[in-house]
């Protein structure tokens, strides 16, 4: 729920007048100007269907890996996404093993058939001369100085799940 609450995608040079490096930006519930209500009354809507229908859900990043698109990263080649999703699907990447991505709590798979394992932890992928965790951080505190703004509604859950700077 925190995770789209927030919304979280980056605009990329080249997709956007304007923008000529990568810009984090937040949308929340990825849907913003279309919002009638607070994002947590869509977020608790999504988590009553997600329960209710037994639904098993994931982030995925289908963006940049290896670093940012100025500091030698790549976008995730498609073949690597559907690999991903297949094995979504089929059930068997729930069936990994997994390791914490630190900072933001999340678990992340240590391997996934047909993707090499070193795009499934960014940390690993990390090719920028820039610190990786310096960069995780600077992220970690746009994310929270974003979510300021939902606190008042948010549930205690919800707001365990930001991440820890």
């Amino acid at each position: 729920m925190f995770h789209f609450i927030s919304g979280y995608t980056s605009k990329m040079a080249g997709t956007e007048d304007g923008v000529t490096e990568p810009q984090a930006t937040f949308s929340s519930c990825f849907a913003q100007p279309f919002l009638a209500l607070h994002p947590m009354r869509y977020a608790r809507m999504l988590a009553e269907k997600i329960k209710e229908h037994k639904v098993n859900a994931w982030l995925l990043n289908t963006g940049w890996v290896g670093a940012g698109a100025t500091t030698g990263g790549k976008r995730c080649p498609l073949k690597y996404t559907r690999a991903i999703l297949d094995s979504i699907h089929s059930g068997e990447l729930a069936k990994a093993e997994y390791e914490t991505y630190a900072t933001f709590n999340l678990p992340v798979p240590t391997s996934c058939p047909g993707v090499p394992s070193e795009l499934l932890n960014p940390e690993k992928s990390w090719t920028a001369s820039t610190s990786f965790k310096d960069e995780v951080t600077k992220l970690a505190v746009l994310f929270n100085e974003n979510f300021k703004k939902y606190s008042d509604e948010a549930t205690p859950d919800v707001l365990a799940a930001a991440p820890k700077v």
